[in-house]
């Protein structure tokens, strides 16, 4: 499973870096463009607007993956042993039916809706804008997946009592 969650991480990240490098790039063109020559660039901007969309929305995935999202911390630290485990279960389970249901679903229905809608500038259909959301949404459900199965394992980890009882200091 950590073979699978590596190479998932290393893809999405990859793409992650190619967006930003794209952005970059058409960014520092449209403001030569728009400045040097007094002839702004609107593909280059929706093209920018676009890719930050996805940006967002695949980086959002990688660090859900590595359950880097926010937590209540003040509840989550007075939970240790199975309790904090049931904590981190459920704290998924959240997560996985978000995707699921809004993500996917909802991502879908909006792919769906908006297909034969184009784009100002690009002349994209505007479905494939809103393909990030199933994409993000199939991503963060493989990933909840895998913490669930990790959790699983660690539920029945005999050294259970010890998990959750390094406090951090402030």
């Amino acid at each position: 499973m950590q073979a699978i969650r590596k190479v998932l991480d290393k893809v999405i990240t990859t793409l992650c870096m190619v967006l930003f490098m794209m952005m970059t790039v058409v960014g520092t063109y449209q403001i030569v463009t728009r400045y040097c020559f007094n002839s702004p660039s609107t593909i280059s901007e929706e093209l920018i607007t676009y890719s930050f969309t996805w940006l967002s929305i695949l980086a959002a995935a990688v660090v859900f993956g590595q359950r880097g999202h926010l937590c209540m911390s003040f509840v989550y630290n007075k939970f240790t042993g199975k309790a904090r485990v049931c904590l981190d279960i459920f704290s998924e389970l959240l997560v996985l039916a978000t995707a699921i249901l809004l993500l996917i679903y909802g991502g879908s229905y909006m792919v769906q809706m908006n297909t034969t809608q184009v784009t100002a500038s690009l002349g994209v259909s505007m479905g494939l804008m809103y393909a990030v959301l199933p994409i993000a949404g199939v991503i963060i459900t493989v990933y909840c997946l895998l913490n669930l199965a990790d959790m699983v394992k660690k539920f029945s980890d005999p050294n259970i009592a010890e998990y959750g009882k390094h406090v951090e200091q402030a």
